[in-house]
């Protein structure tokens, strides 16, 4: 993958980060700054570690997998994109809005399970896993920042829109690893 598509992946995972943190920012009026810190530090650091584990679990059945490799890239991501789409239309879930140790890591892991998947598609892709690690981390630290600040500012920005153009970029993704 080129490092622009690899900044298009990164872009597309941070979504959630930055939905989440959109609502942790219309709620929380207090210590903003901090909050917002601990919010972006968490999931962007989830968002850049998921990957890692499954570009590396990907190396134990890589030889098996590997000449349909471009099918379950597309696979992979259209999985995803749908995925985006579909959830950005369901009923508003209800939103548990702490900000304690455990919270933050269950937001962290919540935000980041299809980054695992993107793990999987880097290293089918013959990618090594550092730069788009670290582009997807900080890409995902400054989207949950912003979105955390925005929420504040802008209650009615809607949110769906950004899922769903999230879930075009992964399925343009996947169609792309068919050529």
């Amino acid at each position: 993958m080129s490092y622009f598509t690899i900044f298009l992946l990164a872009v597309a995972l941070s979504i959630d980060a930055c939905v989440v943190s959109f609502s942790y920012g219309l709620t929380f009026t207090h210590e903003r700054l901090k909050n917002a810190l601990m919010l972006a530090s968490f999931t962007g650091f989830f968002q850049a570690f998921m990957p890692v584990i499954g570009y590396f679990l990907t190396g134990f059945v890589k030889s098996f997998i590997e000449p349909y490799a471009g099918f379950i890239v597309f696979a992979i991501f259209t999985y995803l994109g749908l995925k985006f789409i579909k959830e950005a239309f369901d009923k508003e879930k209800e939103k548990n809005l702490c900000l304690d140790l455990k919270c933050l890591l269950l937001l962290g892991v919540a935000t980041s399970i299809d980054a695992f998947s993107a793990g999987i598609t880097l290293s089918l892709s013959g990618n090594h896993i550092l730069k788009p690690m670290l582009l997807i981390g900080v890409i995902t630290f400054i989207n949950a920042a912003l979105g955390f600040f925005v929420g504040g500012k802008l209650k009615h920005l809607p949110t769906r829109s950004l899922e769903v153009f999230a879930g075009l970029i992964l399925i343009a993704l996947g169609v792309k690893a068919l050529f």
